[in-house]
């Protein structure tokens, strides 16, 4: 699908299987595709259970167009919507990837806002890394990458994840101030379940700790994995995310 005017202008690649009034949208983590093994996971997942299922890249992503450098919190957060709008059904769960949390929370708000919260029926949230700029990024960078921030526009760290370096740019950490999301109590209307592992190097567990302590309103679960890294990805973390999901739908 297109979104944007003139130059803002981009190809958002999304796959969408309709099969049920309950949807299922996937919303990624930061530098990750829609194909990776949990989203691949919830998609098997919701063809067993007759759910409608979701997932996209973001610009700058996978299949979409765009550059990686120009995302942003809004911009990322505005595709989402997009996104959000084409799904069917009178149910959405959102499931959101470290990032992606962020992203669905800031979704949440802006369905809410605008008489859209009823469709609401859940969270989904794996290694939840909402105002991470803010409360992660900023706090540990050196005095290089300050200034690399300030000389050039971006600063990068190397990547546990492969051979390219993770990178951050200046609009990034400006507009995440933009979108923060953890400074005040967080109303979503709609049960949330959250997942983290006891041995995420990238998201501390105290930080969803912090999250819980945001969501005093709702009916929220945690389930810290003590042995679980930021990628649950392993088949036991797999099959804790198939049981939250099912406990969201029959919610």
């Amino acid at each position: 699908m297109e979104i944007g005017d003139g130059g803002e202008r981009r190809t958002i690649a999304h796959l969408l299987d309709h099969r049920g009034e309950t949807a299922v949208l996937w919303l990624g983590g930061y530098g990750s595709d829609m194909r990776g093994s949990k989203a691949e996971c919830l998609d098997a997942l919701a063809a067993a259970s007759d759910l409608t299922f979701c997932r996209f890249d973001y610009s700058g992503h996978g299949e979409s167009s765009g550059a990686f450098a120009e995302g942003t919190i809004t911009r990322w957060t505005d595709e989402a919507e997009a996104i959000a709008d084409r799904v069917p059904g009178s149910r959405l769960i959102l499931a959101g990837s470290s990032m992606g949390a962020w992203i669905a929370l800031r979704l949440v708000q802006r369905l809410r806002s605008s008489g859209r919260g009823r469709r609401l029926g859940g969270l989904l949230l794996l290694a939840p890394a909402p105002d991470f700029t803010q409360r992660l990024v900023e706090p540990g960078l050196t005095a290089d990458q300050r200034r690399d921030l300030d000389e050039t526009g971006y600063c990068t760290e190397p990547s546990p994840y492969g051979p390219e370096p993770t990178i951050y740019t200046r609009a990034l950490i400006e507009d995440g101030r933009r979108n923060l999301v953890m400074d005040d109590l967080i109303e979503t209307g709609c049960p949330v379940h959250i997942i983290q592992g006891m041995m995420d190097e990238d998201v501390p567990y105290r930080h969803a700790l912090d999250l819980v302590a945001a969501l005093p309103a709702d009916g929220v679960v945690l389930t810290l994995v003590r042995d679980g890294d930021h990628r649950l990805s392993r088949p036991d973390d797999l099959k804790r995310m198939e049981t939250a999901l099912r406990g969201l739908v029959a919610s």
